[in-house]
């Protein structure tokens, strides 16, 4: 059997095998993960989506369903439709509430990927996890060839490049998502400060025409209490009574007697 037949059937290939059979064997044993993940229950699906971090590891749309991303459009429309149905709330009448954050991670995770630009970003990511994990590689056999050291790093092992590239996708998709998330908050920490600022706005013109229509309307009144307040000082001067002087008391003649 040649390596390439070891590979099909699951089978660790030679020392001498290349990076091409490598890669082959590790897609080889994705595709078997999947195809086994593919069967399970629906209890056991739920568990998965549900299970602790999935609010980071369900960022990953082909990884809720458990899809290649080079699987075409019908593939994708079936295995959501068999999915949904497994996670559906009618189907899992004995915890509804858990079967139906299940039914929408899934949900949404389809969206996404009929929408191009969502699926291309999905790809790139996942893309770019690889990429650093070869590059890493690279690095690392550098450095042992250097040191005068056997070029093998433990991600020659099908199963251990696997799980990098997992890792390394999972934390991609999380740093997108907080910095989305930083980007949201900041957007609408921005949008309140200039609500506010339009609000007060608007209230301290309200207020100035409230006072502009207050002086407007009490013009008249306040030109007839002057007017009125000019005529009593007119008034007051005209009936201004003379000075009236005190008289010395008379002086009484004493008698005699």
């Amino acid at each position: 059997m040649n390596e390439a037949e070891m590979a099909a059937a699951g089978g660790e290939p030679s020392a001498q095998s290349g990076p091409d059979d490598l890669f082959n064997h590790f897609y080889t044993e994705v595709k078997q993960i999947e195809k086994r993940d593919s069967v399970l229950t629906s209890k056991q699906q739920i568990d998965r989506l549900l299970r602790p971090g999935s609010s980071y590891f369900n960022l990953n749309p082909f990884e809720v369903l458990q899809i290649d991303p080079e699987a075409t459009d019908e593939e994708l429309k079936k295995r959501f439709r068999a999915l949904s149905i497994l996670v559906h709330p009618d189907k899992n009448q004995d915890d509804p509430d858990k079967a139906q954050l299940a039914f929408e991670a899934v949900d949404k995770a389809y969206k996404n990927l009929l929408e191009p630009e969502q699926k291309k970003r999905a790809v790139d990511v996942i893309q770019a996890g690889r990429e650093y994990v070869e590059h890493n590689m690279k690095e690392k056999k550098k450095q042992l060839k250097k040191d005068g050291k056997p070029q093998f790093v433990e991600e020659d092992d099908p199963e251990m490049f696997r799980q990098a590239v997992y890792k390394q996708t999972m934390k991609l998709f999380a740093e997108l998502e907080i910095k989305r998330k930083e980007r949201e908050a900041k957007d609408m920490h921005e949008r309140k400060r200039a609500r506010e600022e339009e609000i007060e706005t608007a209230e301290k013109a309200k207020r100035e025409r409230e006072w502009q229509k207050n002086f407007e309307e009490t013009r008249d009144g306040r030109v007839d209490s002057w007017r009125s307040f000019q005529a009593g000082k007119g008034k007051a001067k005209k009936k201004k009574k003379p000075r009236s002087f005190l008289k010395p008391p008379k002086v009484k003649m004493e008698q005699r007697e």
